[in-house]
C-alpha cells in the first residue's frame, strides 16, 4: 500500500495573503487570468518573489505603489512589524555609502584594538528594500551586487551569508535624478513588473480610506527586533531569536486580522515543494527554444553585446537578429523557478507551457536589449503595458507560436539527440530552427553552411 502524504500543501495560505493585502492594503486592477482566476500581476509576482527567495524590481510612476507593495509582502511573508521593515530599507541616492548599507566598525571596540563589524538591518534582516535604485550612482551600486546574487555580504575583513532572504527594489521612470542600472545588476532581478495606476475609482477609494497598514505596526516588537539584531549575538543566533519574536508577532496578526502567516518551517516546506515540481515534455522544450533563439548567432557562434548581426544572416526572422545581447544563465534559472513557483500556487503538480507563458515576460523584459528598429516598430502599437515588458509579451508569443507549429519534430530532436550522447548511432534531426543548430553542436555534428 502507497503511504499518503500528509506534507500540507501552503499555496492557500498565500492565497489569502493575496487576497487580504489586494482587498485591503495594495488596490490594483486584475491584469493577468490563469485557471478562471483574475488577479493583479504585481501583487502576485511579488509574493512569488518572496517565496522563492527570489530579486524583483518594481518599476513605475511616483506614487504608485511600488514601495508599499514590497513593504506588505515582506511584513506579512516573513512576519516583521512595518517598523522594521521600514528600519532595514535602503533609500536610493547619490550620497549612499557602504557604511549605511553594510556596516560600520564598533568605534568601542576599535578603540580597544578589536576589529568588529556592525552590520547594517538591510545586511542582516530576511527581507531587503532598495527604495529609488536608479537613483544610486552607478559606482555605487556595485556594492551590494555580490549581496543581491548570493545573500553574501563583505565589511572589512568580515563576511556573513544570509540564509534566507528575498530582495525587492524600486525605480520611477528615467528623469534628471536617474543613472541606468549596470547590466550585471539589472541580470540578478528574477523579474522585473510594473505598478500601474490603479483606475479612477479605485484610486478615489485609495484617498478615502484609512491606512489600514498601520494594522502591520508593533512597536514592542520592533524593539525586541532592535534588541537582537544590535546585540553582541552571532548572525546564527540572531536569526534564531528573530524567528521567536516573528512567530508571536505571526500569531498576533492572525488573531487582529484573521490571517494565516508563514513559519520558516512553512515556508522552507514550501520552498521544497516548489523546487520538486518538474516539467513536462512541452514545457522543457519550449524553454530550451526560447534559450536558443536569445542565444544564438550563425555568423559569430553565439550573441555578443559587442557584435553586429550580420544583415543578410538566413536567421534574419528569428529573435536572436532583433537583439543586441544574449541571454544570460540567470534567466534559465529565474524561468524555472518561477514558473514552478507559479504552477505550485496554482495546485499544479507539472510546470506545463501555459505557466511558462504567463511568468516568462517578466523573466525578459529588463534582459533583453533590442535593435532600435524593433522598438521603434513596436512602440507605436496601442498597449497597457510598459514597452518594455509589452515586447516580452509580443516576444513570447511569437516564439510560443514557432514552437506550436513544430513542436511534434522539435521533441523527437531533442530525443534523438539525448539518445546520441548515451552512446546510439543515430543521425541528429535537423530543422530551421536555431534550436536544431544548438543540437548539432551539443552532439558534436555542427554544420557551418546552410
Amino acid at each position: 500500500m502507497t503511504k499518503k502524504n500528509t506534507t500540507p500543501f501552503y499555496n492557500d495560505t498565500v492565497w489569502q495573503l493575496y487576497d487580504h493585502i489586494s482587498k485591503d492594503l495594495y488596490l490594483g486592477r486584475p491584469d493577468m487570468e490563469f485557471k478562471e482566476r483574475t488577479c493583479n500581476s504585481t501583487l502576485l509576482m511579488s509574493l512569488l518573489t518572496a517565496l522563492t527567495r527570489g530579486k524583483a524590481l518594481i518599476i513605475g510612476e511616483p506614487g504608485m505603489g511600488k514601495t508599499t507593495t514590497a513593504e506588505y509582502v515582506c511584513a506579512f511573508f516573513y512576519r516583521i512589524p512595518l517598523e522594521t521593515v521600514w528600519r532595514s530599507a535602503v533609500a536610493g541616492h547619490p550620497e549612499q555609502t557602504e557604511e549605511k548599507i553594510i556596516g560600520r566598525p564598533d568605534l568601542g571596540q576599535l578603540n580597544r584594538g578589536t576589529e568588529v563589524v556592525r552590520w547594517s538591518y538591510f545586511t542582516l534582516m530576511p527581507t531587503k528594500i532598495v527604495d529609488e535604485i536608479n537613483r544610486l550612482p552607478e559606482t555605487k551600486q556595485s556594492l551590494i551586487l555580490d549581496g543581491v546574487d548570493r545573500g553574501k555580504w563583505e565589511y572589512l575583513n568580515t563576511a556573513i551569508i544570509n540564509s534566507e532572504f528575498c530582495f525587492f527594489a524600486t525605480a520611477n521612470y528615467a528623469d534628471r535624478g536617474t543613472n541606468t542600472i549596470v547590466a550585471p545588476l539589472m541580470d540578478r532581478f528574477d523579474i522585473m513588473i510594473e505598478s500601474k495606476h490603479p483606475g479612477a475609482n479605485l484610486a478615489y477609494r485609495i484617498g478615502a480610506q484609512d491606512h489600514n497598514g498601520f494594522a502591520l505596526c508593533d512597536s514592542d516588537v520592533e524593539a525586541d527586533i532592535h534588541r537582537i539584531i544590535t546585540s553582541s549575538a552571532s548572525y546564527a543566533q540572531q536569526m534564531v531569536q528573530l524567528e521567536d519574536v516573528s512567530t508571536q508577532f505571526g500569531k498576533d496578526l492572525q488573531k487582529k486580522l484573521g490571517v494565516k502567516t508563514l513559519s520558516k518551517q512553512d515556508r522552507q516546506e514550501a520552498w521544497a515543494q516548489i523546487q520538486k515540481i518538474d516539467f513536462d515534455l512541452d514545457a522543457n522544450a519550449f524553454l530550451r527554444l526560447i534559450i536558443a533563439e536569445l542565444s544564438f548567432c550563425y555568423h559569430h557562434g553565439q550573441k555578443r553585446s559587442l557584435e553586429e548581426c550580420d544583415r543578410g544572416c538566413h536567421f534574419s526572422g528569428y529573435l536572436c537578429h532583433a537583439i543586441k545581447n544574449c541571454i544570460s544563465n540567470r534567466f534559465a534559472m529565474s524561468a524555472r523557478l518561477f514558473a514552478q513557483a507559479f504552477a505550485w500556487i496554482f495546485g499544479d503538480h507539472l510546470v506545463s507551457v501555459n505557466h511558462l507563458m504567463a511568468v516568462l515576460p517578466y523573466t525578459l523584459a529588463h534582459r533583453i536589449q533590442w535593435q532600435a528598429k524593433f522598438i521603434a516598430q513596436w512602440d507605436t502599437e496601442m498597449r497597457g503595458d510598459p514597452l518594455t515588458i509589452y515586447m516580452a509579451k509580443k516576444a513570447v508569443g511569437e516564439m510560443h507560436r514557432r514552437y506550436a507549429e513544430q513542436a511534434h519534430h522539435i521533441k523527437e530532436a531533442l530525443a534523438v539527440a539525448y539518445r546520441i550522447r548515451m552512446g546510439d548511432d543515430l543521425e541528429p534531426l535537423q530543422g530551421d530552427h536555431p534550436l536544431y543548430w544548438e543540437i548539432l553542436k551539443d552532439v558534436g555534428k555542427e554544420r557551418w553552411e546552410l
